[in-house]
């Protein structure tokens, strides 16, 4: 790979990755300071709020208290992911997967951190109107591009296009 591909390939979805595992941590931090043992801090009323929780589980608090689970299956869904971008291939056509994977992965990363740190992960972005579970900026990341990745399946990418995955060499078209 030259010079110039590593770089748009690997060297700018590293700095992505820093920047938005940056934002998802400051933003936890700030949560942390402004709203730990406060009130709720009400946006939009009735709609929106800021609201600190300590989430000890996993989506939306279920499954808590199974920190070696978490530990195990992020490993796991991280290295999936990092082995996953590296076979993509490197074109345009493949840009949007790319960026999903990276945003997915600083998702991932971005709660991992707080339960080895913390053993939980901080909430704090609550709509009100509709009652949803509180969450955070990692748990946008995640579902933003999960979204992304099944639009892209479904609307965008062709069956073929994932041979990049096969074991086979050769099969690529």
């Amino acid at each position: 790979m030259n010079t110039k591909k590593y770089g748009r390939f690997i060297l700018i979805p590293l700095l992505a990755l820093a920047a938005l595992l940056f934002l998802d941590q400051f933003t936890k931090h700030l949560a942390v300071t402004a709203l730990k043992g406060k009130a709720p801090i009400v946006l939009i009323p009735g709609v929106l709020e800021f609201q600190y929780l300590e989430n000890r589980g996993a989506a939306f608090g279920s499954l808590e208290g199974m920190q070696l689970v978490f530990w195990i299956l992020t490993i796991l869904f991280l290295a999936a992911a990092v082995l996953f971008y590296i076979r993509i291939p490197k074109t345009k056509k493949y840009l949007p997967l790319m960026i999903c994977c990276v945003v997915l992965v600083a998702g991932a990363a971005g709660n991992f951190i707080d339960r080895a740190t913390n053993q939980y992960v901080v909430d704090f972005i609550y709509f009100s109107v509709i009652d949803f579970p509180i969450f955070n900026v990692a748990d946008i990341y995640i579902t933003l591009s999960f979204i992304g990745i099944l639009l892209l399946v479904f609307f965008y990418y062709k069956d073929g296009d994932f041979q990049f995955l096969s074991r086979r060499k050769g099969k690529q078209a």
